[in-house]
């Protein structure tokens, strides 16, 4: 895999240990225009950057050495880990985003993603649950990578995990409610699987935004923020991974 030079500014001094790095973090770029978007991510003024941006055409450039710390990520958490920038590396696909006509991927992203992701995952030994989308480690902030990520695509090739149902007889279980226990336990199943505690917020916002989060993740072709049957089944399977 060919990998093209860009270097950002924008990174910690420091190198970290390389066993310090436990997770991958998918977002989009974001942004209209790619080279906008690749002069931000190297622009010392702006502050954020990635390890790696996977263009429109499948390139792929480096932006920083995995050993750097990488300003990605932000307020975020997943699991027991907090502000994830120094335990990730961090990947950019470029894509308007929610923002500006959000588009589906495209196939030599795809590729280039699969081939990328599989280098790090056996690099680094990362595992399939901590391979994430931005919007699952803050949920309150984020949507990136979105509803039309491909992640159940990525999941054969072990790639994140994916729920192992049968999507036809999944989907009658769409819009069917779901009582106060139910509610309850899937927002318990979701912290167990690792999406981030949010206790200042908890009693607002934040739950429905945990909720798109997931759905996004798990259930993309309907993302409300309500809790219905199928968002329950499938939390309870994903358990089980």
């Amino acid at each position: 895999m060919k990998i093209n030079l860009n270097y950002s500014p924008n990174f910690d001094p420091n190198k970290r240990k390389l066993n310090q790095i436990k997770f991958i973090i998918f977002h989009y770029t974001g942004m209209k225009i790619e080279k906008k978007a690749i002069e931000k991510l190297t622009n010392i003024k702006s502050k954020v950057s990635c390890h790696y941006l996977i263009k429109f055409n499948g390139d792929v450039v480096k932006l920083v050495p995995e050993p750097y710390i990488s300003w990605h990520a932000g307020i975020s958490g997943w699991s027991n880990y907090k502000n994830l920038n120094k335990n990730s590396l961090g990947i950019e696909i470029s894509n308007p985003g929610h923002k500006h006509n959000y588009k589906n991927f495209s196939k030599k992203q795809i590729i280039s993603l699969v081939k990328l992701s599989n280098y790090l995952i056996k690099k680094f030994k990362i595992k399939s649950n901590f391979i994430l989308g931005h919007s699952d480690i803050a949920p309150d902030r984020k949507r990136d990578p979105g509803e039309k990520f491909p992640w159940k695509l990525l999941s054969k090739k072990k790639i994140g995990i994916w729920h192992n149902l049968n999507s036809k007889i999944l989907a009658k279980e769409r819009n069917n409610k779901t009582n106060y226990i139910d509610k309850k336990k899937f927002i318990s199943n979701l912290y167990k699987i690792g999406y981030p505690v949010n206790k200042k917020l908890e009693k607002t916002k934040y739950k429905k935004f945990l909720i798109k989060a997931f759905q996004r993740r798990f259930r993309q072709e309907l993302i409300n923020g309500i809790i219905d049957k199928e968002c329950l089944i499938i939390s309870e399977n994903l358990l089980k991974k």
